[in-house]
């Protein structure tokens, strides 16, 4: 009886490390432009009922920029809505093993809707985000950075 304890509680301590070393995408991530390699943004992944969502909470921008933009392109509820606190990622779902799909992505720039997916690469120190139409070969891709402050 005292063996079958042991390896319960031995099988039962695996099964919480694993889960505790499961891949995440919440936090904060540095938004990295896949044209000019420029710093744009950090965004703030969180989960909710087992749907990731995201949203800008800083902006890089330079002095000579609006620094308060609002997303003129948006449609919608979205439609002129200042940038920062603006949620641009939902619906997300994981599919294990650092890996998330099935949710959109909005490109305040644009004022358009993705279909999006997401993978944990570089030990979770990076997030690869595709954006795309229809079919995941036409799209783009981001490598966002984990940003471990939010710095002011």
């Amino acid at each position: 009886m005292m063996n079958i304890i042991c390896k319960a509680i031995l099988v039962l301590s695996f099964m919480a490390s694993a889960a505790l070393a499961a891949p995440v995408a919440v936090g904060t991530w540095k938004t990295i432009d896949d044209e000019t390699g420029a710093v744009k943004s950090l965004v703030e992944i969180s989960e909710t009922d087992g749907q990731l969502t995201g949203k800008i909470v800083k902006l890089f921008r330079k002095p000579e920029e609006d620094q308060d933009p609002k997303c003129d392109k948006c449609s919608g509820d979205k439609k002129d809505k200042p940038l920062i606190g603006l949620q641009i990622l939902w619906g997300l779902k994981a599919d294990g093993n650092g890996k998330w799909s099935g949710g959109e992505i909005m490109d305040p720039k644009k004022g358009k809707t993705y279909s999006c997916k997401m993978e944990l690469i570089e030990d979770g120190k990076k997030l690869k985000v595709r954006g795309f139409l229809g079919f995941s070969l036409l799209g783009r891709t981001q490598t966002w950075e984990r940003q471990e402050e939010i710095a002011n």
